[in-house]
């Protein structure tokens, strides 16, 4: 019976080292569209920007943030190097949950290499929900 579910789902099931190579892509992305926001805004805050604890506060949240996006990669990319390459998972459900149409291309067509997120978008342009 289980092996007749496995040969049932074969289209769907993929590799999990793959799946969380492709997670630690996407939270690299994170860290770098983040990473990206700091300069603007100290360029909008003016130099008296730095003289404001809120202000301050905000840039080390910045900061904190894309260092947290980028040691949650490290820590998946290094413990998926210890995952056997047949273990495989159905990330139908999964995939479903995601709401951004470029993550869950990204997530679930393979893509791997480069940002999954388009850097040269128009200002303005956004996905709203």
């Amino acid at each position: 019976m289980q092996n007749e579910n496995l040969a049932g789902n074969q289209g769907t099931l993929e590799e999990l080292p793959e799946i969380l190579m492709r997670i630690v892509s996407e939270l690299h992305d994170v860290a770098y569209l983040i990473e990206r926001v700091e300069p603007h805004l100290l360029e909008l805050g003016g130099p008296k920007v730095l003289e404001h604890p809120d202000s301050l506060k905000v840039l080390q949240g910045i900061d904190l943030a894309v260092q947290k996006a980028r040691g949650l990669a490290e820590f998946v990319d290094t413990i998926t190097g210890t995952i056997p390459s047949d273990w495989m998972i159905d990330m139908t459900t999964a995939l479903s949950l995601v709401k951004l149409a470029d993550m869950q291309k990204a997530l679930g067509a393979g893509l791997r290499h480069g940002h999954s997120q388009p850097l040269v978008k128009a200002a303005g342009d956004f996905d709203f929900f």
